[in-house]
């Protein structure tokens, strides 16, 4: 069977096109991302843009002529933190539905943090993750933390992400102590309510998705250019975010643009995210974090498969 998945976040739009063998073994055919910043000025306004809206109709235009022409026999659609909260979403529902035939899947935290645990477990080398396992996603709007083993067992959404915080804070370039500092406040307060849903510190390994967490990994190896494949089960140590963090936060825009490995549609909000990351190994009290190129869109793919076995 050949299915199509599509994760609409706050910053970005992603397709994966794969099969499942009779094994339960996916077989990528196509993983892409586009920058979309869907929740721009969604922290501050509570309402999708029309060029946000446009920016992502255009996108799922051309995943729907892609899925088109790909033989594809099931497409699930998920809308993440953005578009729950917004309140003239079902614009966006229309919109989608309009250009793909098929309503997307407005998902609870709960449910995103579940596919996301999916995805990265089941695609990373056997051996590689130390059970339990905190998977966290680091989005636009939201960062979902999941610990499980063989499945889930506690999970959270909470709504620390790279667009909100940069566009809520970090407005300086660079930014000013003062705006850092801010960011801080609201992380230690966020970090405050995962603690008391998830036992965050009884995970033996930490496993980071997402593009701040790519990104971050690939400042930590001097990459030459963004390399999902040498990323996807490579390690970072807590030494390495901490560095990578402070270096992003003082260079301005121009800067990180530079860097080889960088997406244009990173720049901006790469200073926040990494800063969720640190945050994060520092509550956790982990020496590294395991990268994983394999996420909620994988996660979507072993779900429907299951479903139709």
């Amino acid at each position: 069977m050949r299915y199509a998945a599509i994760d609409c976040g706050t910053n970005s739009i992603r397709l994966l096109i794969a099969d499942v063998d009779r094994a339960g073994v996916l077989h990528e055919r196509v993983r892409l991302m586009r920058i979309v910043r869907l929740g721009e000025g969604v922290d501050r306004t509570g309402e999708f843009s029309a060029e946000a809206l446009g920016r992502t109709f255009a996108v799922c235009d051309e995943y729907a002529a892609l899925i088109a022409t790909s033989n594809v026999d099931q497409v699930r659609f998920v809308a993440t933190s953005a578009t729950r909260d917004a309140r003239n979403r079902e614009a966006f529902v229309a919109g989608v539905r309009a250009r793909l035939e098929i309503d997307p899947d407005v998902i609870s935290g709960d449910e995103e943090a579940a596919l996301s645990f999916a995805g990265a477990v089941r695609g990373l080398p056997a051996g590689l993750v130390q059970l339990p396992a905190l998977v966290i996603d680091i989005g636009g709007g939201s960062t979902e933390f999941v610990l499980g083993a063989a499945k889930p067992t506690h999970s959270i959404s909470v709504d620390i992400g790279c667009v909100r915080f940069a566009e809520r804070h970090l407005q300086g370039d660079p930014a000013t102590p003062e705006q850092i500092a801010a960011v801080e406040v609201d992380l230690a307060q966020a970090l405050d309510l995962v603690r008391a849903a998830v036992p965050i510190k009884h995970a033996a390994s930490v496993v980071g998705l997402a593009g701040s967490v790519t990104t971050v990994a690939a400042m930590a190896f001097d990459l030459l250019e963004y390399d999902p494949v040498l990323l996807h089960g490579s390690t970072i140590t807590a030494a390495q975010v901490e560095d990578v963090t402070g270096r992003l936060l003082v260079m301005t825009k121009a800067e990180r643009a530079a860097l080889p490995f960088m997406h244009p549609g990173r720049v901006d909000v790469i200073g926040a995210g990494a800063m969720v990351l640190r945050a994060i190994v520092r509550a956790t009290g982990a020496s590294l974090v395991v990268v994983s190129e394999t996420d909620i869109l994988d996660g979507i793919v072993y779900t429907l498969a299951m479903q139709d076995q």
